[in-house]
């Protein structure tokens, strides 16, 4: 006898126990309709014999109805199918003469449904009932306050009692479903077998088409035979199952609570947990909870469409909750949220953190070995750079390079502990604010918005060579001395890498979005326009020639930020004054009283990165306007000094790429005139505009020509060209051309890794 319903999985009361119970319901409730209608058919032929053949017809029609309603049982549904087409033949000429046959069919059915169902439905109705106080039980437990003693203990002992009522009658109603699915079988068979053997006996030699089936009745009967048997023997076996299986205490989860990262279904753990809503109400639901694919999702019933809480549990962590009033609490915790979920018991609580860990190293270590994961990759490329290969592919460079280049990040001093809150080995960084951050905090950082922090992770995103050369130019070290200057003015206490993640979030608002901690600058707003010396404005002659425009300033020494000097970038604007930076043929200039937006236009052509980081906390205007020089922005003081990084912390920190000066020139219009390839490739990749026209009607292709620099000529074609042609594509064209993506890729490592490659000119002025 096939098992209808397992015991083990009634215990679990699992929403596909749940959808197992419902489509049995299903069939009973079906089956009980289908039978009814056999037997109103068959009364129907013994009554009105004048119109047995009509009637007989329907009856065989109801047959073959009721073994296209056995699709699961290929023996039933093979059966009635034979029978019910044999019949047809035989009742196109058969008279009255199968009356008592047709009554034994009728009693046999109508017993079946009177007893046999009625016994069914009255053991449901038990089910239903002890379920719906199991649900009250574990709401009322769920919400018994942790102070109230008494209210516990009353809640706990009543949702044991309901637990083992409801067990007891969910096993009697598995029971019963088993049952009735097996003698279902044995009667439906023995009414249509005494039918066809009347039918066989009122054909004294038989009928040819019923001869036919002589030997697959004798084949059936043996079956059937057999089938009572290992019926009988299989029910005696179960009722013994049953019984063995009542007499254990089923009041507690503790034997069906297992983590199984090897799972056949894919299914490491699952089981209820509340929820708490993340609306205003706060509002708990209990769902069941599973991991599965290195996810975490729940459902509310079994064929709903499971809801994902973490995408990717590498990126999450996990642990207890003590700050709310409800008992055996646990945070799942990623970048871009935090679940607060709550489980029935404190070993289902430790069970549950166990597994999500379990399934967080697991995911680490499939991703460690898979080939193609980033890590593997580098070490890869390293074991084959320390093997002494010398042939390797540009492709293999630019990666060993990439992982090399992580780890100068990471090395930068302050790095290797979170900028926020410390805790060691962050993975995570703040791109505009040159940082980086553990995975709670990047969390937070990701809620404020890309205005005030872009987040990215360390291992898992691609790194462009501008951003490392970025982040290698800042560190935490050098943004806590802006952002944390005033930190010991103030009672407010920095949180440490235990804190509550509501700790960390207040004072992340604090130092990045209110600004409380920062040094103010001295007598800010005073001088709004900045005027050129007299060299710089005879150089400002030639800004249409071919010869490249020395920068401003040069650029400063490593050794000589903040970061190595231990000077802030307040203190460095007043050294500026002093005489810390001279250029060669102009006079010092006093910057102790310029407003933010004027500091961050001198700081760009200085490539003076704390003193821009300062200038922006500060509140400088990015795309401020410098009047006084032909309305040039410090994006494109940046160009004039050739400053690839500060140009992509300016972009990176919302500078507009497109924004022109007085003579109608752009960022991309000035990196072409002075040839700085490099520069070139980073507008075109963040989206300048090479069909935009200066003054004089140029645009940059037309400039580059004519100044024969090729490099600049190929970059500003190929972007056009690729351009075209995901135009041509339409709306459902590719992302563009693989080989506009590899050109501007070496381009990009060149101009990051070795810039003087590209200070080549065409020999052919206009090639």
């Amino acid at each position: 006898m096939t098992v209808k319903l397992d015991f083990e999985e009634c215990l679990k009361d699992s929403p596909r126990f749940r959808a197992d119970i419902e489509v049995v319901q299903n069939d009973v409730s079906e089956l009980e309709t289908r039978l009814d209608k056999l037997v109103k058919q068959c009364h129907a032929m013994v009554e009105a014999g004048r119109v047995y053949c009509q009637t007989s017809k329907s009856f065989v029609n109801g047959l073959r109805e009721l073994g296209h309603q056995c699709t699961g049982d290929s023996m039933m549904e093979e059966c009635l199918d034979k029978f019910s087409k044999k019949l047809s033949i035989i009742l196109e000429a058969q008279g009255e003469v199968i009356e008592t046959t047709q009554k034994s069919v009728k009693l046999k059915l109508q017993n079946f449904v009177k007893e046999d169902v009625r016994r069914f439905k009255d053991v449901r109705k038990e089910f239903e009932r002890s379920s719906e106080c199991l649900e009250r039980a574990q709401e009322r437990n769920a919400q018994a306050p942790r102070g109230k003693v008494h209210e516990v203990e009353e809640a706990s002992n009543a949702l044991l009692n309901a637990r083992r009522s409801f067990r007891a009658e969910a096993l009697d109603y598995v029971l019963e479903i088993n049952v009735i699915e097996a003698k279902k079988k044995t009667d439906i068979l023995m009414a249509v077998l005494s039918l066809m053997e009347a039918q066989a006996q009122f054909f004294q030699h038989g009928n040819q088409s019923l001869s036919e089936l002589d030997e697959y009745r004798r084949k059936l009967n043996e079956e059937h035979t057999q089938f009572v048997l290992n019926a009988a023997r299989e029910k005696r076996d179960m009722e013994q199952r049953h019984a063995a299986v009542k007499k254990k205490d089923v009041s507690y989860d503790d034997s069906i609570m297992d983590f199984s990262a090897d799972a056949a279904n894919g299914i490491a753990m699952e089981g209820y947990l509340y929820k708490r809503a993340s609306n205003a109400f706060k509002t708990w639901s209990r769902r069941w909870f599973s991991i599965q694919k290195n996810q975490l999702v729940y459902q509310k019933k079994f064929k709903d469409q499971p809801t994902v809480v973490v995408d990717d549990l590498r990126l999450c962590t996990v642990k207890p909750s003590t700050e709310n009033e409800r008992r055996f609490c646990f945070e799942v915790v990623s970048p871009s949220k935090c679940c607060l979920l709550q489980a029935d018991s404190d070993r289902q609580q430790q069970a549950w953190i166990s597994a999500v860990q379990n399934s967080i190293a697991s995911a680490f270590q499939e991703r460690r070995e898979d080939p193609h994961s980033p890590r593997q990759r580098c070490s890869s490329m390293s074991a084959g750079t320390l093997g002494g290969g010398g042939g390797g592919g540009g492709g293999a460079d630019q990666e060993s390079e990439g992982c090399k280049a992580l780890e100068e990040v990471q090395a930068i001093p302050g790095n290797k502990q979170c900028c926020d809150c410390g805790e060691p080995g962050p993975d995570w960084a703040s791109i505009n604010l040159g940082i980086t951050l553990c995975i709670i905090c990047s969390g937070i950082h990701r809620s404020l918005g890309v205005h005030f922090s872009k987040v990215r992770s360390l291992t898992l995103d691609s790194w462009e060579p501008e951003l490392v050369k970025l982040m290698c130019e800042l560190g935490n070290t050098v943004i806590n001395r802006i952002y944390e200057a005033r930190i010991d003015e103030i009672t407010i206490k920095k949180p440490h890498a235990s804190s509550p993640r509501g700790d960390k979030e207040s004072w992340i608002r604090s130092k990045y979005v209110e600004k409380k901690f920062i040094q103010k600058l001295p007598e800010t707003g005073r001088n709004p326009l900045l005027r050129r010396s007299s060299a710089r404005r005879n150089r400002a002659t030639t800004q249409d020639r071919t010869v490249q425009r020395p920068p401003i300033k040069p650029k400063p020494n490593r050794a000589t930020l903040p970061r190595s000097t231990g000077l802030s970038p307040s203190d460095l604007v007043q050294k500026n004054n002093s005489g810390f930076h001279k250029d060669m043929d102009e006079e010092e200039e006093d910057l102790s009283g310029l407003h933010p937006g004027a500091l961050l236009y001198r700081s760009a052509a200085l490539q003076n990165f704390p003193v821009m980081a300062d200038a922006l906390a500060h509140g400088a205007d990015v795309n401020w306007v410098n009047v006084a020089e032909e309305s040039s922005t410090p994006l494109i003081q940046a160009v004039s000094a050739n400053a690839l990084a500060a140009c992509e912390f300016l972009l990176q920190n919302g500078a507009n790429v497109n924004q022109v000066d007085s003579n109608g020139r752009g960022p991309l219009h000035h990196a072409t005139i002075l040839g700085h390839t490099g520069l070139v490739c980073l507008f075109l990749k963040r989206g300048a505009d090479y069909n935009a026209r200066d003054k004089n009607q140029k645009d940059p292709i037309t400039i580059a020509v004519d100044n024969a620099n090729a490099d600049i000529v190929t970059l500003l074609r190929i972007a056009k060209m690729n351009k075209e042609m995901r135009e041509m594509d339409g709306a459902f064209g590719q992302s563009g051309d693989d080989t506009y993506h590899d050109i501007f890729r070496d381009f990009s490592h060149m101009a990051s890794n070795n810039p003087e490659k590209l200070k080549r000119r065409s020999a052919d002025p206009k090639s």
